[in-house]
């Protein structure tokens, strides 16, 4: 098992409130769900900093989508292809 450490947070009322139903309704511990929460959030914002980075490289080194990509790529997202 990996090595755990302890983190305080501090939750405004509504909030761990919730925690405490989401708790008892999935027999988890808070502790659980904070963990695996914070897991997620990292995750995410890990893969937007990674993705943000790789877009500043590409476009530093001018390597932009044609204005014919850009409208198919609209076209199928919108449903509006041309």
């Amino acid at each position: 098992m990996a090595q755990s450490t302890t983190l305080t947070v501090r939750l405004d009322a509504k909030l761990k409130n919730k925690l405490d139903k989401l708790a008892n309704s999935s027999k988890r511990s808070k502790s659980f769900l904070a963990a695996e929460a914070i897991a997620g959030f990292l995750e995410l914002n890990e893969w937007q900093i990674k993705e943000t980075k790789e877009g500043i490289k590409e476009a530093d080194s001018g390597d932009f989508a044609t204005n014919a990509e850009v409208k198919k790529t609209f076209g199928k997202l919108t449903g509006n292809a041309r």
